[in-house]
């Protein structure tokens, strides 16, 4: 069972044994995740642990996972253990399961907030045994009926705090990502938190806010899919995300995510001043700027 020894085995990418796989939260993140590994022949067997009936009930219709067990029993014997729960959950179940481990087993997390949860694990004693990851993949929906086939191809992962985890544990979550075509980045758990307060979470906090303020000053609902075009609906896309998801997200990152919301708020109120003294120039220099993105985002 040991994982360091089934990458030994690979050859041309490909592992001549299989992976027992546990994933805790079998929703959006955990079921697409548990979905790449099967289509990718690195699970042999993958036991499901979710608190929800009919989350367990969709998840094995959907053949997501081959059966569902409590935490105790899912963690005995695997060789991979998978936590993609709310993020509010992460650090006291990665204690919990880190209690249960021995040294052939992993343990990686897919939330999306690293720092608090990285302290709270830091002077656990199987503490090597876990990878602090983030897997930079997600949509507005939510639940295993929301499980993607081939979701996370392309996407980049972050791996948090990498010299805390023991070399054939980090190996080991590096081979699987590569497997799945994810390229890794490395970062301190501070880093990773403040960049996705910048390029993912508050992407989220506008969108809620505008669909709130359309909602607000559009009485008429049916004109607003009326007329509706695609930069209003990709826009606002993100407003249909969970509560249960985000709320967690916001209040974990919530020094970054203030210190981003101030300069936005800013660049919104610079945006107001100029259109208020109809001052086109200005408004043609913020866009150009704005139009920088794209050596970004090509």
């Amino acid at each position: 069972m040991e994982v360091q020894n089934l990458w030994q085995t690979m050859e041309k990418g490909k592992m001549d044994k299989q992976m027992k796989i546990a994933v805790v939260g079998v929703g959006l993140i955990g079921g697409s995740f548990a979905l790449t590994l099967k289509e990718k022949g690195l699970a042999a067997e993958v036991v499901g642990v979710d608190n929800s009936e009919p989350n367990r009930n969709k998840a094995l219709e959907l053949g997501l996972v081959d059966r569902f067990e409590e935490l105790p029993a899912a963690v005995a014997g695997a060789d991979l253990i998978v936590l993609a729960t709310p993020v509010s959950s992460i650090p006291l179940l990665a204690v919990k399961v880190l209690n249960l481990v021995d040294d052939s087993q992993v343990v990686i997390d897919m939330g999306s907030t690293k720092q608090e949860l990285c302290e709270v694990i830091a002077q656990h004693p199987r503490r090597g045994r876990f990878v602090a990851t983030h897997p930079m993949w997600g949509t507005e929906f939510s639940g295993p009926e929301a499980a993607v086939h081939g979701a996370f191809a392309g996407r980049t992962v972050v791996i948090c705090d990498r010299e805390a985890s023991d070399p054939d544990a980090l190996e080991s979550v590096e081979r699987i990502y590569a497997e799945i075509g994810m390229p890794v980045k490395y970062m301190s758990a501070e880093e990773q938190d403040t960049h996705t307060a910048y390029v993912s979470h508050i992407s989220h906090i506008t969108s809620f806010a505008l669909a709130l303020t359309v909602l607000e000053k559009e009485r008429e609902e049916e004109h607003i899919f009326d007329l509706a075009g695609g930069g209003f609906e990709s826009t606002v896309r993100l407003a249909k995300s969970s509560p249960a998801t985000w709320i967690p997200i916001f209040m974990q990152n919530k020094y970054n995510i203030l210190d981003v919301l101030r300069e936005h708020i800013h660049q919104l109120q610079i945006f107001r001043r100029m259109i208020e003294k109809d001052d086109v120039e200005g408004l043609r220099s913020l866009m150009v700027r704005a139009n920088s993105i794209k050596r970004i985002l090509p």
